[in-house]
């Protein structure tokens, strides 16, 4: 019964966090822009910022 409760609290904490598209669109966008508003808004985008980035280049 242990091992169940563990199983969903890491589901819980996991759907609850930022997903790794979201992180890394605010990494990129903080260190083109050295902004903290672009970064929020460009994580807000998530994959479609990261691809964006990729095709458009640096």
């Amino acid at each position: 019964m242990a091992g169940k409760t563990q199983d969903n609290r890491t589901r819980s904490i996991a759907s609850s966090g930022i997903t790794f598209g979201c992180a890394l669109a605010i990494v990129i966008s903080y260190v083109k822009w050295h902004s903290i508003a672009w970064a929020c808004i460009h994580g807000l985008f998530s994959w479609v910022y990261v691809i964006y980035f990729m095709l458009k280049g640096y």
